[in-house]
């Protein structure tokens, strides 16, 4: 069973040691130091930000990350996606990780991704979309993202999480059910 909690201080070193897997590293290319990994997690660890990051669980263990944040909340991410694709009001997007390499390539991924995109219709009654772009390159990703359920909405340029990789990205994009907004409009 999937489920999570907000992430804690308490997990950085554990956060730490999945962003320096190779196969986290290659997509994320995130500074792994303790200092660094604190001050780019400890804010959203603290409630200090909007954003939401979230420890993955499959059956009580940890084995990934989802970062949720909402669009309203970071309107420099939604500019750069302006003039490229439609950015709806109430839209969210999330970020993703599996860390645990002997979880990596089980479909954790996918049943990842629709657990939290589900989950954010309940947890976020203004959610009205949920987009998430992904580098072109990262295959892994973008499938993951369509067997959860989100179709490719555009190709844009985005500025790279690795100084490796062009700007070229796929934009995902799902969203909220229609009989959940009847229900939404009855209540």
């Amino acid at each position: 069973m999937i489920s999570w909690r907000r992430l804690d201080e308490s997990d950085f070193p554990l956060l730490r040691r999945w962003l320096e897997q190779p196969f986290v590293a290659r997509w994320w290319n995130h500074e792994t130091s303790p200092e660094a990994v604190a001050r780019d997690f400890g804010p959203a660890a603290r409630g200090e930000e909007p954003s939401e990051d979230l420890l993955m669980l499959l059956d009580g263990e940890p084995f990934g990350l989802v970062q949720r944040c909402r669009f309203v909340d970071y309107p420099e991410y939604g500019a750069e996606l302006a003039g490229q694709a439609e950015v709806p009001e109430g839209a969210l997007s999330i970020d993703y990780l599996i860390g645990e390499p002997s979880q990596a390539g089980r479909g954790l991924g996918t049943r990842m991704i629709r657990a939290i995109v589900e989950a954010t219709w309940s947890d976020h009654d203004e959610a009205t979309a949920v987009l998430v772009p992904v580098h072109v390159g990262n295959h892994a990703s973008w499938r993951a993202l369509e067997k959860a359920g989100l179709r490719r909405v555009a190709e844009v340029s985005l500025e790279p999480d690795n100084p490796l990789d062009d700007r070229a990205h796929y934009l995902y994009r799902i969203d909220r059910p229609a009989d959940d907004l009847i229900r939404q409009a009855e209540a």
